[in-house]
């Protein structure tokens, strides 16, 4: 069909459509993609100093020893506590690096231990008394190579839960709740 037998401004709806068809797969929801797919995520843990590059899904079914492994690393550093971290979230951190074409986040904070998270709390106005972190259902990132403004705005696009943005300590934060954001916009 040539394009002058399409209505006003379908062809360029069209040509947007085809455009965006490549992303598809990287923001789609965690069940969305092919049971084939096998997913990495590699880390470094900022405070720590230990790194992880780790399959953690593979032949439709998440590995659990990988995600133990993971939750090792993404234990509170500071007591040492550990508690299973939401496949989701890994899930989504899978998607931020296929969206920005990176991989490797640097870990700023995972799991808190409620002690953690007491004591931050009373360091900070920031920290919420209730935070996912303390389930497992929220992370602390930078992704190298991608400035965080970008990295905020790329989760924001997926739509997948909480987006935090602090320029001011060069990180993101994400989380599994319900799709929110809060930081500054103009930055």
């Amino acid at each position: 069909m040539s394009a002058d037998k399409f209505p006003d401004g379908a062809r360029r709806r069209m040509l947007k459509v085809l455009a965006l068809a490549p992303l598809a797969g990287a923001l789609a929801k965690p069940g969305a993609v092919l049971a084939s797919e096998e997913r990495v995520l590699a880390f470094q843990h900022t405070h720590t100093g230990e790194s992880l590059e780790i399959v953690y899904f593979q032949g439709g079914a998440y590995l659990s020893a990988a995600l133990a492994r993971i939750n090792r690393l993404l234990r509170d550093f500071r007591t040492g506590e550990m508690h299973p971290i939401d496949p989701a979230l890994l899930d989504t951190l899978h998607a931020l690096c296929s969206a920005c074409g990176r991989s490797g986040f640097e870990i700023i904070s995972g799991y808190r231990s409620p002690n953690t998270n007491a004591m931050l709390r009373s360091r900070s106005g920031g920290v919420a008394s209730h935070s996912l972190h303390l389930e497992g259902r929220a992370i602390d990132v930078r992704l190298p190579g991608v400035g965080t403004d970008r990295l905020r705005d790329a989760a924001i696009a997926l739509g997948r839960g909480g987006v935090g943005y602090y320029p001011g300590s060069d990180f993101v934060h994400l989380d599994t709740g319900r799709p929110r954001s809060w930081g500054p916009r103009g930055a």
